[in-house]
């Protein structure tokens, strides 16, 4: 809501004595050049830039909906947008506001502007938890621009935002920060006069293992400094030292290196205990990896090999479990993610386990690579073109749907590999019956056993 006097008098008392607000709100951006990450939304004449005045014309400054993971910046660049512009500056929850309290901005944004030529910008953030009558209420006003709606939330604004107000609104995308844009906020505050002023420093090792508990999100990465700051001073100590931060957050720093052996080693060991079907020894190793930062992604694709590579056709569905799983990762991310990665992990380390499509396609690539690819039969060749049958391409083809087995026992590979059987499937799991299959189709096409 509009500051009270309380509001006014706390505002005041966090100018005076800044160690009464949290780090994290101190070290706020004070204006957009300020902001770390999200420079695509930063560019000269962006909806943004506009806000906060910085063009003029006719076309006015449009309301906003920023989406994007917590700790991205979407409340950072609502406040940057009250300090800096010009306008009569309203912020409500959508947690614990309702119509009400939006008629009632709305109804002070019109006397604001009918009676001072004052704009109104009405920052509500969480809008994802507005009902659809609630989100209702703030169209007209959005629609005659009797406010500017600057409105946040962590939920696909398609599923959770009314059509009526995406199409009144601008979508911006927040993505999350790196680890280079954390980096940059974290030693900011280290000698920032809002922040912590050089009391003390953060060594590489620490810094590394802050970077991964942040996990791109920066006010978990400046509140876990702040509480290692508090405890290093408390200890007399001028540095803040892993085993401090490690005390502080209650997070040990896993030995993972993202770029090193690390990184390898337990992606490695992943893949070998699923195929090695020990269940607790995979999610051993895929904790480690989360909880190291490894990109999701990455673990996903991992997985999406291993589906192929060591359950193949013992399980024809992990492949499709695996797939799912990565497709679920990139539109979720952690830490939700790690469920997803979990329940794929499980389900390849418990599934039956056969290398069959990985030493049949091993096998073929080897004939072809030592030069085994005779010409293709002539009947099995291209007969559509003009002049193809004065070649004689396609004659004697006999189309197996025209049979009653549906199979036709006619020679489809080159002659130098007639005989040659690539696929050799095991009994473990659903490949029995693929197995059953290869059998059968191999005697009705008349070939011998090589």
């Amino acid at each position: 809501m509009e500051p009270d006097l309380f509001t006014a008098a706390a505002e005041e008392r966090q100018e005076k004595e800044p160690s009464s607000s949290p780090l994290a709100v101190r070290m706020r951006p004070r204006t957009l050049d300020e902001v770390v990450g999200q420079q695509h939304l930063l560019k000269p004449g962006s909806p943004l830039r506009r806000l906060v005045g910085e063009a003029s014309g006719p076309a006015g400054p449009s309301s906003v909906l920023l989406w994007g993971p917590p700790g991205t910046g979407k409340t950072t660049l609502a406040y940057v947008v009250s300090k800096a512009t010009d306008a009569r500056f309203v912020e409500l929850s959508a947690i614990t506001a309702g119509v009400k309290e939006v008629r009632a901005v709305i109804d002070g944004a019109r006397r604001a502007s009918g009676g001072y030529g004052k704009e109104t910008v009405l920052f509500l953030d969480e809008i994802h938890r507005f009902s659809k009558a609630q989100q209702d209420s703030l169209l007209p006003a959005v629609e005659n621009r009797w406010v500017t709606l600057i409105a946040a939330t962590t939920e696909n604004p398609y599923f959770s935002v009314i059509s009526p107000l995406l199409s009144r609104s601008l979508l911006l995308t927040l993505e999350p920060l790196t680890d280079d844009d954390i980096r940059a906020l974290i030693r900011r505050a280290l000698t920032d006069e809002r922040g912590l002023k050089d009391a003390v420093t953060l060594p590489e090792e620490t810094e590394s293992h802050l970077l991964r508990i942040a996990g791109g999100d920066a006010r978990r990465a400046l509140t876990a400094l702040e509480a290692a700051a508090g405890a290093a001073l408390d200890k007399g100590e001028a540095e803040i030292g892993l085993t401090t931060l490690e005390e502080t957050v209650d997070r040990a720093a896993v030995k993972y290196d993202r770029d090193g052996d690390q990184h390898y080693d337990v992606a490695s060991a992943l893949i070998k205990s699923i195929r090695g079907s020990d269940v607790d020894a995979a999610l051993h190793y895929l904790a480690r990896m989360i909880e190291a930062g490894e990109d999701p992604r990455f673990i996903a694709r991992r997985l999406m090999i291993s589906a192929s590579e060591d359950v193949g056709l013992a399980d024809p569905t992990a492949l499709q479990t695996a797939v799912a799983a990565a497709q679920a990762v990139a539109m979720i991310g952690f830490p939700e993610a790690a469920l997803t990665l979990s329940h794929a992990t499980i389900a390849l380390a418990l599934a039956p386990k056969s290398n069959a499509a990985t030493t049949a396609i091993g096998a073929a690539l080897a004939d072809v690579r030592e030069g085994l690819a005779g010409p293709v039969p002539a009947h099995l060749r291209d007969s559509h073109y003009k002049g193809a049958t004065k070649l004689g391409h396609g004659q004697g083809y006999v189309y197996p749907h025209d049979l009653p087995e549906g199979i036709a026992a006619q020679q489809y590979a080159p002659d130098e590999l007639k005989d040659r059987e690539y696929y050799e499937p095991t009994r473990h799991g659903a490949e029995a019956r693929y197995a059953d299959a290869v059998e059968w189709t191999r005697k009705n096409l008349g070939r011998k056993r090589s």
